[in-house]
């Protein structure tokens, strides 16, 4: 009978990733992995960070500003999984483990021989660099510190580290590998800089901002136009009976000066808890929705994050907070008394901070009114807008919350198209929808694959992506992003220009291109050596081939092919000594 259970258990064991505690926090399985670094653990960032457009998903480890550390592999299982991409995660490994846990170790540089003998052989079979392999468990089986790579600075990394992720097997959600019982120090607590007060709408009415400050053991308001005196406020006079709280909050670990993001947040209102926000699962699937937890209108204004400790009616996130009240964490001061506010913020630590203020309604709350001319865009329901020469339609998953779409047409004779004002670009939207556009002159038939869309945030450079012309005379793009668009032809092919002198490499590693597009992007880059390809790698505008055995010393020639996303291609060639 004793051993049926124990089979029980070991059947049971891979599905059991996790459990919870009475007050449904999470446990997780503390000193079953180790540290994939041979130094010690210090992060420059956190699972749960609010990143534009997702939540962080893992611990970035430092490398001593260094590339090329070892990396091993956190616990005993088999690589299942092995991932390269110019962006994102760079070049990337899964490790599968029997407990129920994947792990992740992301922006490395080589794998070790084994496993980068395996990709070099996909990637000249397919003639691709990018690859995603899957692997069964006995290709390459692992044990807990077996070397498995290098830690580098590859994908959308801007300094080299170590991501690293733990994920339920099950779900594939990343999980707070903070909580796993990892040997790094840390006795600080976080720090709250500002409060916001929410009364209305987030996207269409007023905010008031409070500068906050620490005294004694708990951080308090501050007058704003006294802020260098440090003249705290007793009570804040809300707008509205009704309101939302948000703090920009950063926490810190020891031996770094990289902010890191809070575990867990509870709002009080009277000693009863309102809100409480735990950040310890959370799928690719609803990071996008980073954009409805914080306040990504006044992120897109003024770089704060302001996390609100309520929850807005699109927000379909859900497991993150494991406790609202009835209005979605909104405080209710409609008895027109002041009440104790009082904020906890605690790290994996359990090091905690607290924001202590009184909080009570003013005056009677009046929404900022509506624009002359804006449309209201209703939350959870189909919003179409039409006109003449511009078109599209929202379907009921786009909006956080109601807005007034507002609309502005700019006329441009020299292009093929007016500029059209979508809105502003500091309104989240959650999906991508089509776009329609009208040229307002007739576009070539030779022409209309080259059509692109031209994109303007108000803040950053032009950003083009290439359009669909369909068969009605309209050209079509997908996005997700208010902001200003136009149309162009696009006709340049990208510019190439070597990063070296290329008659003489006997002295070089590796052939370094620079490739840019000045309209859209690289959408194709690709080399032959001899007529024969050669894997090409790509790290935002840089394309290099490292020497292997398919360039022996001697004598070449080397072709170039650079497309962009409207087929406009650039060919060079070269001949060359190694």
């Amino acid at each position: 009978m004793r051993n049926n259970i124990v089979c029980f258990v070991l059947i049971l064991l891979p599905f059991m990733a996790f459990s919870q505690t009475n007050d449904g926090a999470s446990v997780y399985p503390k000193n079953y992995f180790r540290n994939p670094l041979d130094i010690p653990m210090v992060l420059a960032g956190n699972f749960g960070e609010c990143r534009p457009g997702h939540f962080h998903s893992g611990l970035d480890i430092k490398t001593l500003g260094e590339e090329n550390q070892p990396v091993h592999a956190a616990a005993d299982g088999y690589i299942s999984r092995i991932k390269m991409e110019k962006g994102g995660f760079g070049h990337a490994l899964y490790i599968t483990h029997p407990n129920g846990y994947t792990t992740l170790y992301a922006h490395l540089n080589d794998f070790v021989k084994e496993i980068q003998d395996f990709l070099r052989a996909k990637q000249y079979e397919d003639e691709n660099w990018q690859q995603d392999i899957s692997l069964s468990p006995g290709q390459f089986p692992v044990t807990k510190g077996q070397q498995i790579a290098w830690s580098g600075n590859t994908g959308s990394s801007t300094a080299p580290h170590l991501h690293f992720e733990i994920r339920n097997t099950k779900t594939d959600h990343p999980l707070n590998a903070g909580l796993f019982g990892f040997s790094y120090q840390d006795h600080q607590a976080a720090v709250i800089s500002d409060v916001a007060i929410y009364s209305g709408n987030v996207y269409e009415d007023s905010v008031l901002f409070y500068p906050v400050a620490i005294t004694g053991d708990v951080f308090k308001p501050i007058r704003p136009e006294l802020s260098n005196l440090n003249i705290y406020i007793d009570t804040i006079r809300a707008w509205n009976s009704k309101v939302g709280i948000g703090i920009n909050v950063d926490d810190f670990m020891d031996s770094s000066t990289n902010t890191l993001a809070p575990h867990i947040m509870r709002l009080y209102c009277d000693g009863k808890m309102q809100t409480e926000i735990t950040l310890d699962d959370i799928g690719y699937d609803e990071s996008r929705y980073v954009n409805a937890y914080a306040d990504y209108k006044t992120h897109e204004l003024n770089g704060k994050w302001f996390q609100c400790l309520f929850k807005l009616p699109g927000n379909k996130q859900d497991n993150i907070y494991t406790h609202l009240n009835p209005d979605n964490g909104r405080v209710n001061l409609a008895d027109g008394v002041a009440h104790l506010i009082k904020i906890e913020v605690t790290d994996v630590w359990q090091n905690t901070a607290r924001l202590v203020f009184y909080l009570r309604a003013h005056e009677p709350f009046t929404p900022t009114p509506q624009q002359p001319g804006s449309v209201k865009f209703t939350r959870a329901e189909t919003n179409e807008f039409k006109q003449p020469d511009i078109k599209f339609t929202l379907d009921e998953r786009e909006l956080y919350d109601d807005i007034y779409f507002t609309y502005k047409k700019t006329p441009d004779k020299k292009g093929i198209s007016d500029r059209y004002q979508l809105h502003h670009s500091y309104i989240p939207l959650h999906h991508y929808f089509e776009l329609f556009i009208k040229p307002h002159k007739p576009v070539p038939q030779k022409l209309r694959g080259k059509v692109a869309f031209i994109y303007n945030n108000g803040k950053d450079d032009d950003e083009g992506t290439a359009g669909t012309y369909t068969t009605d005379g309209w050209c079509r793009m997908k996005t997700r992003n208010f902001g200003e668009y136009h149309l162009a032809i696009d006709t340049t092919p990208p510019t190439v220009k070597p990063l070296q002198k290329m008659t003489n490499l006997t002295k070089e590693t590796q052939i370094n291109f620079e490739a840019k597009d000045d309209m859209t992007s690289v959408r194709h880059f690709d080399g032959y050596i001899d007529g024969k390809w050669v894997c090409f790698e790509q790290k935002g505008s840089l394309f290099f081939y490292k020497f292997d055995e398919h360039c022996p010393e001697g004598k070449h020639r080397l072709t170039i092919k650079a497309e962009d996303e409207n087929g406009n291609s650039r060919h060079l060639v070269y001949n060359f000594t190694r």
